[in-house]
């Protein structure tokens, strides 16, 4: 057979397609419209689920989470914490709603264990923090260094005030670092404690805690000769 009666007529070749598109079809009619309905199904419950569930949940967590916040910023730890009777705390709320009352009831709730004495809560509430917001990040590190050094566990704290410092370079790290330095000093590292204060020195200077770190690293200095 020649080449040139190797090829079909595209017409030919079209409706060859066709026929054999119908045939799949309807062999497989039944799964195809089954599947159809299972996808518009799943599509129908999500829908439902963010519009008719979550999102009223995140509205009403919103609402109860804006009272204990305003507890929190007047220093009633203790009630924005556990609730005043008629509003619930940040406990209640991590409960009742979990993450759909936002990263930040986390970051409250271990504020406000740590001024309230309570430690290892601190950490369990603060560890649990996951926000994008560097600065509140940071913050939150910090908060767990805190509650390590509140426990003296000077080790452990010293690491995550470094780790803090580390989230983002700006004025802010300047209190981590120094922290680090203090912890270093009750450690025994001098000389930890005194690279971090020379960080704090170079780095930001124009920081509180940079135009006071000279008598930090004088101190360390003086500490550092030999005794007659």
């Amino acid at each position: 057979m020649s080449k040139k009666n190797q090829h079909q007529d595209p017409e030919q070749s079209v409706e060859q397609a066709l026929n054999t598109t119908e045939h799949f079809i309807e062999k497989y009619k039944k799964p195809l419209i089954y599947t159809a309905v299972a996808i518009l199904g799943i599509t129908a419950i999500g829908f439902a689920y963010q519009h008719l569930y979550r999102k009223p949940l995140i509205n009403e967590a919103l609402a109860q989470t804006f009272v204990a916040e305003q507890h929190f910023r007047a220093d009633s730890f203790a009630v924005a914490l556990n609730g005043d009777g008629n509003s619930l705390g940040f406990k209640q709320i991590i409960d009742e709603y979990g993450k759909n009352a936002g990263e930040a009831v986390y970051l409250y709730a271990g504020i406000s264990e740590l001024q309230l004495g309570n430690y290892e809560s601190a950490i369990s509430y603060l560890k649990k923090y996951d926000g994008d917001d560097v600065v509140l990040k940071a913050r939150a590190i910090c908060n767990i260094g805190d509650a390590y050094a509140g426990l003296q566990n000077y080790k452990e704290a010293v690491s995550q005030y470094i780790k803090a410092a580390e989230v983002s370079e700006n004025p802010l790290a300047a209190g981590y670092l120094l922290k680090a330095g203090i912890m270093y000093e009750e450690l025994g590292e001098s000389a930890k404690a005194l690279s971090a204060y020379e960080e704090i020195k170079a780095k930001y200077p124009q920081t509180v805690e940079g135009i006071e770190i000279d008598k930090y690293i004088a101190r360390l200095a003086v500490a550092a000769q030999p005794q007659n």
